[in-house]
């Protein structure tokens, strides 16, 4: 009997383990890809890219823009290579560095840059290195999901929501809007402590006014021993920081 029950018990924990779908079998290649460094590989317990990826629900097919996505393209190793075979990645803000570094490399052929006009960033106050964007167009459309990671927060509000009437304007109806950013007290004043720092509750109106829905939200990135309380920059606080994952749709 108890053999039996032993039997049971580890077939109902086997059924129970959900096999990975072709596109998170894609997104763990990309990982192991001797393509990336050994910083990038250091980063990956910190942000969990496979199930990042996962609960943002991207799909090998789909046609992606990446904004803002930093010089050494950590999440674009990664999106490039799973999207190129049946799916499109494009980058946009900042990206010229990045599509140098990729373009004519193996996993980047479907890999575009999208020209944007950097003369319209100005800074937006003296007191803080904030930047604000005009209105524009990415002059695209047809988009799956729009992502930006760890970006939002280097913009003024009036910045924000071009950026968020920008990426409305390219997503297809049910298209993803994903942002994730380093936590702010709800309604904490700001200060050169917390200035790289976002209130979530404040993201999520702001994007809802752009016209999206808000549908989920992930805690991979809960930090419990970040206070909220220090610039993220800070020794006791870099590589450990509380970042929200916000999840919208395009009605």
């Amino acid at each position: 009997m108890k053999l039996l029950l032993a039997f049971a018990l580890t077939f109902s924990i086997l059924a129970d383990a959900a096999e990975p779908t072709p596109t998170e079998v894609k997104i763990q290649a990309a990982i192991d890809h001797e393509r990336r460094t050994e910083a990038d590989r250091e980063r990956d317990r910190n942000r969990q890219p496979l199930k990042m990826l996962s609960f943002l629900g991207l799909q090998d097919d789909m046609q992606v823009l990446e904004l803002l996505p930093g010089r050494n393209g950590w999440y674009t190793k990664i999106l490039g290579p799973v999207l190129e075979e049946k799916g499109k990645l494009y980058l946009s803000i900042g990206a010229n560095a990045v599509g140098a570094m990729v373009a004519d490399k193996p996993g980047f052929s479907t890999t575009e840059v999208v020209p944007f006009n950097s003369d319209g960033i100005t800074k937006s106050t003296a007191e803080a290195p904030r930047m604000t964007v005009p209105e524009f167009s990415f002059g695209l459309r047809k988009i799956n999901m729009v992502l930006t990671f760890r970006n939002a927060h280097n913009f003024d509000a009036a910045g924000r929501a071009n950026l968020n009437a920008a990426a409305f304007e390219v997503l297809n109806k049910g298209g993803r809007y994903a942002i994730v950013d380093h936590t702010r007290r709800h309604m904490q004043p700001d200060s050169a402590e917390v200035w790289r720092r976002l209130d979530p509750v404040q993201v999520i109106k702001e994007v809802q006014a752009a016209g999206f829905k808000f549908v989920d939200y992930s805690d991979l990135h809960y930090k419990p021993d970040d206070e909220l309380r220090h610039e993220v920059g800070r020794q006791s606080v870099t590589g450990n920081t509380d970042r929200f994952t916000l999840l919208f749709e395009k009605p």
